[in-house]
């Protein structure tokens, strides 16, 4: 599907007040992601990884994981797909904990680790293979300029998966679900983390981060080619995809078909 819409303008938090928050609650944010999601999160990231598996990646390629946080994407394409991974985030906290689970689960070397801001990526470009971002783009400022250094790091046909929370699209699911972000999730985040801000701050910056078909436009908008997205979980979550192009013509689904996940 590849929309027609301009990309919606959007800025995202303080970046400070972000790193802050995810410092405040990276000891629990591996327990909350699983206990808020019913652990559906790990089925989204496994679509994630299916995505680039699709691809055909061959060894020597290698994956760009942006905004981290604790390493469960990064690990899981390791882990299925072989491939050396770096995880790149700003926050300090997240990354340690990274460190440990990636250590605890025997993944070093695969899994490499880098402290470095999204909007200025520290890598040469045309570096990667592959690049992703889960559940982290709607935090950065600038989402233009991610997708811009997205685009700089990877090879000329390498592929962007960008996974993130986006608007339900079933009206009766809608509905619960909504009810259940924006007053259970809040309470319960605050109960388990001890920190309030972050799972308030969450439902709010989803309701602010565009829809499925501006993100598409956005992604296509930094010179992406032939860029998809699909609904998981009835648009709970969205999974985007497009291709830095060899060449104007150039399409990574040949016939228009779409990888099979």
């Amino acid at each position: 599907m590849t929309p027609s819409v301009d990309p919606a303008p959007y800025r995202g938090p303080d970046p400070r007040a972000v790193r802050g928050m995810f410092g405040a609650i990276a000891h629990r944010y591996d327990l909350l992601n699983h206990l808020l999601s019913a652990s559906v999160d790990r089925y989204w990231r496994a679509r994630a990884v299916s995505l680039i598996a699709s691809q055909s990646p061959r060894a020597g390629d290698r994956c760009l994981d942006l905004c981290t946080g604790t390493g469960d994407l990064a690990i899981a394409i390791t882990r299925r797909l072989g491939l050396e991974t770096v995880g790149s985030d700003f926050c300090h906290a997240m990354l340690v904990e990274s460190a440990r689970k990636t250590r605890r689960l025997g993944k070093e070397p695969r899994v490499r680790l880098a402290e470095a801001d999204a909007q200025a990526l520290p890598f040469a470009g045309s570096s990667f293979r592959f690049a992703t971002v889960a559940f982290g783009i709607r935090n950065v400022e600038s989402p233009e300029a991610v997708l811009a250094e997205i685009h700089r790091v990877l090879v000329p046909g390498g592929v962007a998966v960008i996974l993130e929370f986006s608007r339900p699209v079933v009206p009766g699911f809608r509905a619960t679900f909504d009810f259940y972000f924006n007053h259970v999730l809040p309470r319960v985040g605050a109960w388990v983390s001890g920190v309030d801000g972050p799972y308030r701050y969450l439902p709010e910056s989803v309701r602010r981060f565009p829809s499925q078909e501006d993100l598409a436009a956005m992604v296509g908008a930094a010179g992406f080619r032939h860029v998809r997205y699909r609904n998981l979980t009835g648009g709970v979550a969205a999974l985007h995809w497009g291709a830095k192009p060899h060449a104007p013509t150039a399409d990574p689904y040949p016939g228009g078909s779409t990888p099979s996940m």
